[in-house]
């Protein structure tokens, strides 16, 4: 995908409402285009392929597909498209399932306009963004709590790189910060996702935060 200047978003949402108020506010930001616009996760797969959005904002519960399946096919099919979770609705099992299907970040509906268009931009460099309920839903997943008995310890660089994570870092601002190269940040972040038994990063900041590995 070729990436320009200007970040290339796709409205999904079945509430036509919605999506018009979301294109009209976000067209006052000149560094963000609205490529294109979709009713469902259906029609978010088929916008995906035609348009080469950078960042999806994703309504969670909609007809025909819904948001947590069509996240997961969208990071499967277009691995470098973004998907920011957009919804009205405060579950703790769909945080769960939209983070777990690849969404790097989960938010109300209700979010203040500037903390909308910095999820987006932090969203298209792949930095995870959760409403403080997200958060604190991920922190208490029912999940059985790491024990530091039994689970593999972080190595010292491991929890640096995990504490830069947990600021928003990507892994070549890391790689920056830490003197080391990018494919050695992505060794360290592949062992911590092991460690901690997660599949994202976003899951693995919570879980570290929990566990109290890394302050919060």
């Amino acid at each position: 995908m070729r990436r320009s200047d200007r970040i290339r978003l796709l409205i999904v949402d079945d509430h036509k409402v919605v999506r018009n108020g979301l294109r009209v506010f976000i067209s006052l930001y000149d560094d963000i285009k609205v490529v294109g616009e979709a009713s469902n996760g259906q029609r978010a797969l088929e916008q995906c392929a035609a348009h080469q959005p950078d960042v999806v904002l994703m309504d969670m519960v909609m007809p025909v597909m819904d948001g947590p399946t069509a996240t997961r096919l969208i990071r499967e099919q277009f691995p470098e498209v973004q998907v920011v979770a957009l919804t009205s609705f405060d579950e703790e099992a769909l945080v769960h399932q939209a983070i777990e299907a690849g969404a790097v970040g989960y938010l109300h509906k209700d979010v203040e306009e500037e903390g909308l268009i910095g999820a987006i931009r932090n969203a298209r460099e792949g930095r995870p963004v959760l409403a403080p309920e997200a958060m604190q839903a991920l922190m208490n997943r029912s999940a059985r709590p790491m024990e530091p008995a039994t689970a593999e310890p972080l190595t010292k660089r491991e929890r640096e790189v995990l504490t830069l994570m947990a600021q928003g870092m990507t892994n070549p601002q890391i790689a920056e910060q830490l003197v080391i190269s990018p494919s050695t940040v992505q060794f360290h972040v592949h062992n911590i996702l092991g460690k901690l038994g997660v599949g994202t990063r976003t899951e693995a900041v919570a879980m570290a935060i929990q566990s109290k590995l890394i302050d919060a």
